[in-house]
């Protein structure tokens, strides 16, 4: 059974998290718009080997949340987790959690090892850039105006999913409740968030061993981002999970982890 507490951050923070199982311990980043139940299937999946701390990031579930945001807040939560758990961690980020797990890894915190899952870095392509920004500037105006159902229906629209699935999202007031999160996951991901430096660049300054995954019918430039982080790494493995997409169910995705975790 999983016990749900907080722990404080640097700043104050409380950031909530659920404990699991019983072993050497992993921490859970989850994605944009998603919180720890989002991850609670993988949390239970890899408790039969690990202690799970599966938590919500600031501004998302439990958690509280504290301004101005900064990413460097963001790692020292996860800083606070590994303290909680004893002062070392492995630690597992999916999509732009994983952006945030590279952070925490390139900050120098106790990481044995290190699950990086389709970060979504932007391919070296100026014109995508150009347009990250933009959306990035635009859902900041619509947060500001708190039209979080605009902001939502924005970015979720781009990233292929069915428009009955992007109207369900947007309007459920779950999701709306951390809509304003979007924009400390374009800061997860920018290189400004990184100091100006690519994330190829961060990635070379990693050297804990890390494990790269891509699924094999996501977008090949996802696919290409993923290996050129793994091929930046000292110690990092780049490995293609069969039939998969981006969204890899917990059955499927656990066993990988553990034999990763475990080796």
């Amino acid at each position: 059974m999983s016990t749900v507490t907080t722990v404080p951050s640097t700043d104050g923070t409380p950031i909530a998290f659920e404990t699991l199982g019983a072993g050497d311990p992993v921490i859970l980043v989850s994605a944009a718009l998603c919180d720890r139940k989002t991850t609670a299937a993988l949390a239970e999946q890899l408790a039969r080997h690990f202690t799970v701390l599966n938590y919500d990031r600031r501004g998302r579930g439990d958690s509280g949340d504290t301004t101005p945001y900064a990413v460097e807040r963001e790692v020292e939560d996860i800083a606070a987790l590994i303290a909680r758990a004893g002062g070392s961690a492995s630690v597992y980020g999916h999509s732009s959690g994983a952006g945030l797990a590279l952070h925490a890894a390139a900050h120098g915190l106790t990481i044995p090892k290190l699950v990086l899952h389709e970060p979504p870095f932007e391919p070296d392509d100026e014109r995508v850039r150009r347009q990250s920004r933009e959306d990035a500037e635009k859902i900041e105006g619509l947060l500001a105006e708190d039209r979080r159902c605009d902001a939502l229906e924005l970015i979720l629209s781009g990233t292929g999913m069915p428009p009955e699935m992007v109207r369900q999202m947007s309007t459920d007031p779950q999701v709306q409740a951390i809509a304003h999160t979007m924009l400390y996951d374009f800061a997860a991901m920018d290189d400004a968030g990184r100091g100006g430096r690519s994330f190829a660049r961060q990635a070379g300054e990693v050297r804990t061993p890390t494990l790269v995954l891509a699924g094999e019918t996501s977008p090949e430039w996802m696919i290409e981002v993923g290996r050129q982080v793994a091929d930046a790494m000292p110690n990092g493995r780049h490995e293609i999970l069969k039939g998969q997409d981006h969204f890899v169910p917990a059955d499927v995705l656990a066993p990988v982890l553990t034999d990763f975790l475990t080796g």
